[in-house]
């Protein structure tokens, strides 16, 4: 179809809606005169009569009215399509997919998914959990969550946690019976919980020497249990089976009821914490803002004990 018939049609459209060049003209913000040349002409184009036209009547011809009953339902369906994406644009509704890792989705976003839902009715929340680095575009997701340092440079990025440390954690229980690691370099003697990565790898314990401009190294943990889910590593170190690395936001709580104890936090250095992102800040969508001010708001709450570890915003979204 030629693009450029569309705009007659749709003003044909309403004149045969309204059975008056008049009534269509006022409706559309055009003369009369206008309006009568511009459905003319477009009878010209198709070489067809579309109107029979008097001083005081018009009528439909057999092909206008075949071209009216397909032609105006759709142009409506366009219309309410054009406005509800305009309703979409100021009030967030729809379905809304983030993509998130497991921590952050458990640390983040499920203790407040009753009050995001409560307050945006309209909208559906789809987080898709995966603890590798997607690309949300192709994924096919809105946004993402990730930490800062692994985020890629074109990306809106917005921080939603404080900076993070990797804590090295185990029960009173436990240090009791094998004592307490002094550095680093005692942790050969103890049975350490081991996670395996996405890709296969067993992740390595990272450490940074406390001495003034001290250097970064890793340790490769040495333990008798391998697991692939962080929740249960963590469940692993509760009954006191060793010692466990992980980021502290996800033993925070074990931490502050005294279930698990921190050990060798010197050799910890903080590190950029969870950022939710997006493709784009132009045109940005309400429901995907609506998730970025959701969590901008609840980072406050998360950890007062080191709140002041708060990172700052890369390319905030504009409005």
């Amino acid at each position: 179809m030629d693009p450029s018939l569309l705009p007659s049609l749709a003003w044909f459209a309403h004149v045969a809606h309204h059975r008056s060049f008049t009534k269509a003209a006022a409706e559309m913000g055009v003369s009369r005169a206008n309006l009568s040349q511009n459905v003319k002409a477009l009878e010209r184009r198709l070489n067809v009569k579309l109107l029979y036209r008097t001083t005081r009547d018009m009528s439909l011809t057999e092909e206008g009215q075949r071209l009216y009953d397909v032609w105006y339902p759709a142009l409506i369906a366009v219309e309410r399509t054009v406005r509800s994406m305009h309703d979409m644009r100021d009030e967030p509704s729809g379905l809304v997919r983030v993509n998130t890792s497991r921590v952050a989705a458990k640390t983040l976003l499920e203790p407040h998914l009753q009050e995001f839902c409560t307050r945006h009715p309209k909208l559906q929340l789809e987080l898709v959990m995966d603890d590798a680095l997607a690309n949300i575009v192709a994924e096919g997701c809105d946004a993402g969550i990730r930490i800062g340092e692994s985020l890629a440079e074109h990306m809106v990025a917005v921080p939603i946690s404080p900076a993070l440390e990797m804590a090295v954690v185990a029960t009173p229980a436990y240090f009791e019976q094998y004592g307490v690691p002094a550095t680093p370099a005692d942790l050969p003697r103890h049975n350490c919980l081991r996670f395996r990565q996405a890709g296969g790898a067993i992740h390595g314990w990272e450490f940074t020497s406390p001495e003034a401009g001290g250097h970064t190294f890793m340790v490769e943990p040495q333990g008798r249990i391998i697991t692939n889910d962080d929740d249960g590593m963590i469940r692993a170190a509760l009954q006191g089976a060793g010692l466990m690395q992980h980021i502290d936001i996800a033993v925070q709580q074990h931490l502050e009821t005294g279930a698990l104890v921190r050990v060798l936090s010197t050799w910890s250095k903080p590190f950029a914490g969870f950022y939710i992102y997006a493709p784009t800040r132009a045109q940005m969508p309400a429901k995907v803002r609506a998730v970025i001010d959701f969590l901008v708001e609840k980072r406050e709450s998360i950890m007062p004990a080191i709140g002041s570890r708060l990172p700052a915003s890369r390319g905030k979204p504009e409005r």
